[in-house]
């Protein structure tokens, strides 16, 4: 994972409002649903939510700025409290990045540090000597130890997205789980299953960081909060009016046509879009499409060259 920093494109100095501005941007042009052909979209978008999780949050970012968690949001190690400052490490609320056998500023080494830390006794020694008797030190911590976790994208539904549920998801390990999808999630967002990652002998299972992305809907298209639906009517619908049934997450609706009703009209249907929270929902805006019958009409060509004769207008007079 890349410093959140230069994710974002931002300053260490800027500020909470810079830092919300250039995650929008960013979220915007990386969004799976905008970049549909593009495979690598998703990680994109994964990076970018990560990067604001920790900038964007006060806490997180002076976290990370004191060197305390990485760029993935994990704790990183501290070294040991009340320890001086030594080579390239820092102990005491700082942190330490050691080789062992080498020396530090100040002239000493890790394993000299240890030594005199801890009266030249350790445990996980490797060999028997070192420089002045000293042994050394062998540490399995975030630095050293290998990366167990495992990130996988799922794909769900627009009606998953909203309803939440459960999916099975296949591991790049072969192994597969059930995944509990938590009502209202968003494309890119993530869900983190602790332990179900890789293991090793002597370290603590990884986790599995699951990205989601909504698949295309057939007939809905996302837009924020709102959704939008093309529903197609007939041309005595447009002239004559009426009732007309419309698709919507949870179940069809009856809307009702004024007559003369122009293909491209848009209608509101309000609080039938994606949830917003806090019990609220965004709207769904449905835009009619006339449709004509397939196939050639004898009767309909006779009726609209008489009304073409007696009955001309031109809609297209302001722009041609």
């Amino acid at each position: 994972m890349r410093d959140p920093y230069e994710v974002l494109g931002v300053q260490r100095s800027a500020s909470a409002a810079d830092i919300k501005s250039a995650f929008r941007k960013l979220a915007k042009k990386h969004h799976p649903d905008a970049n549909k052909n593009d495979p690598k979209a998703a990680a994109r978008f994964a990076e970018v939510n990560t990067a604001n999780e920790i900038l964007g949050d006060e806490d997180k970012r002076k976290q990370f700025d004191r060197g305390e968690i990485d760029a993935e949001g994990k704790p990183r190690f501290q070294g040991f409290p009340g320890g001086g400052r030594a080579g390239a490490g820092r102990a005491g609320g700082f942190e330490y990045s050691f080789r062992p056998g080498e020396g530090g500023a100040g002239g000493g080494s890790f394993e000299d540090i240890l030594s005199s830390m801890f009266g030249g006794a350790a445990a996980g020694t490797r060999g028997g000597g070192g420089r002045g008797g000293a042994r050394t030190f062998e540490f399995d911590g975030p630095f050293g130890g290998p990366d167990l976790d495992l990130s996988v994208t799922m794909s769900i539904s627009l009606e998953e997205s909203v309803n939440g549920g459960e999916k099975r998801v296949r591991l790049p390990t072969g192994k597969e789980l059930n995944v509990r999808i938590p009502k209202g999630v968003t494309s890119g967002q993530q869900i983190r299953l602790k332990g179900q990652g890789e293991s090793a002998p002597g370290h603590p299972p990884g986790d599995v960081l699951i990205t989601l992305t909504i698949a295309p809907h057939p007939l809905f298209k996302v837009d924020g909060d709102d959704l939008r639906l093309d529903l197609p009517i007939t041309l005595y619908e447009a002239v004559l009016g009426g009732k007309v049934r419309v698709p919507t997450l949870d179940g069809a609706v009856e809307l009702s046509v004024p007559k003369n009703t122009s293909s491209g009209r848009t209608f509101r249907l309000k609080g039938k879009g994606m949830p917003k929270g806090q019990g609220s929902n965004g709207d769904l805006f449905v835009m009619m499409r006339i449709a004509l019958p397939d196939g050639a009409d004898a009767e309909l060509e006779a009726l609209m060259q008489k009304w073409r004769s007696q009955h001309p207008y031109h809609p297209r007079s302001d722009i041609a």
